[in-house]
């Protein structure tokens, strides 16, 4: 009886309801929002690269070598022999490699040197492949394969000619002017690195530092001579199994002959979460801050309307209400109302994610569910019905003594 009173209760201050409960419902997105992204955000940054079991650099910390193998930030230390890359892929435990060389751009895009290995081993995501929007890999030496921002951003398409330029800066004083690549290639979105990456062959990265009359030499005919590779900057592992990781990053790190070290991507990228993650308590706090911004709004919307609601009051306790039973149906007022909102929020959120999933992954490189459920949602929903109910204490008071005044001045 209580309930349907409540809802009757609602229903005759449509307005008033309606405006306070499109305020909670847009609060309650945001924190639900907010957490979700959260959760999910941790998930797919720590799915940037996926299927790789090693990451192999010059000893340099494995924060910084996973910065620029991975997320092309910053520059290597040192490099590793290709003496050391061609054991390394001739390993026993080895499927397959990945050899990378950075150190050059265009127009602030990293250049990345590698091979055709690379588009057909390199995952991103849920062990997502690296797919052609337009055109194919590398197939003679000044040919180059463009990440999805790129091409959008400068406005390439299939057969223009780019230069690289040395360096990593925007602007540079030595531009490879006698040595143009020519685009073979376009990648779709991936929300990772990849999509601000040059990508050419590393017979490439050695043949544009080579001596003006020798470039020349190979753009006339890329087979005029053979091209020798002294170093790469690191090498992508997959592994034929994967109970042979550690005993080979073993191996790897205390080879006495080669100072090399092998990382695991994961456990490097769930470190270097633990130095950005601390926005996401910032997040969280802006939320909640939100909401109960909504739930005093509700509490206030509760408290105006007591003075409207006399003559209702009046009438409950000639019905025999008592002032409990009228407090209480402020408070159950209050939580229907909260959760109502939180009923919608949650389904204006996972219909969203659903619309907006593909755009989110190429545009952010967020891969978001539409299950918008989990354990920690279920705190939180929690939390928001137990502060609804907190909240509704101080009218539902208000109510308590107006009919108990009522009551005594009869």
């Amino acid at each position: 009886m209580l309930l349907s009173l409540a809802k009757q209760s609602l229903l005759s201050r449509k307005k008033t309801v309606f405006l306070t409960f499109m305020s909670l419902t847009i609060s309650m997105l945001v924190l639900f929002g907010v957490e979700h992204i959260r959760l999910q955000a941790k998930e797919s940054f720590n799915r940037t690269i996926s299927g790789t079991d090693l990451i192999v650099g010059a000893p340099s910390g494995q924060l910084n070598l996973l910065l620029y193998s991975v997320f092309r930030i910053g520059s290597p230390t040192n490099n590793i022999k290709y003496a050391s890359y061609e054991r390394l892929e001739n390993h026993a435990l080895v499927n397959w490699a990945i050899p990378m060389s950075l150190g050059d751009s265009h127009k602030g895009f990293r250049v990345l040197g590698t091979t055709n290995a690379y588009f057909e081993h390199f995952k991103y995501g849920t062990k997502e492949p690296l797919v052609f929007a337009d055109g194919q890999p590398f197939e003679t030496l000044f040919n180059t394969v463009l990440g999805a921002d790129v091409a959008r951003e400068l406005g390439y398409k299939l057969g223009d000619d780019i230069v690289i330029a040395h360096g990593i800066g925007n602007t540079s004083f030595q531009n490879h002017t006698d040595s143009p690549f020519k685009v073979t290639g376009i990648l779709e979105p991936t929300g990772t690195p990849v999509d601000k990456t040059v990508h050419v062959s590393l017979e490439a990265i050695e043949a544009i530092h080579l001596p003006p009359h020798k470039v020349k030499a190979l753009v006339e005919n890329p087979q005029a001579f053979p091209l020798e590779i002294d170093s790469v900057t690191a090498v992508l592992l997959g592994l034929k199994t994967k109970f042979a990781t550690f005993t080979l990053q073993r191996e790897v790190n205390n080879d006495p002959k080669d100072r090399l070290m092998a990382v695991l991507p994961g456990v490097a990228l769930s470190e270097l979460w633990k130095l950005v993650g601390n926005v996401e308590g910032l997040l969280r706090a802006i939320a909640g801050m939100v909401l109960i911004s909504a739930l005093f709004g509700l509490s206030t919307m509760l408290l105006a309307s007591m003075n409207e609601r006399q003559t209702e009051i009046a009438v409950l306790r000639i019905l025999g209400a008592g002032p409990y039973k009228i407090a209480a149906l402020i408070v159950v007022e209050a939580l229907l109302m909260s959760a109502a909102a939180m009923v919608t929020a949650l389904g204006v959120l996972s219909l969203s994610l659903m619309v907006l999933k593909k755009w989110l992954a190429a545009e952010f490189g967020l891969f978001l569910s539409a299950n918008v459920l989990s354990q920690e949602q279920f705190v939180i929903m929690i939390l928001v019905m137990t502060a609804s109910l907190v909240t509704s204490l101080i009218p539902s008071f208000e109510a308590y003594k107006s009919s108990l005044h009522q009551r005594l001045s009869k």
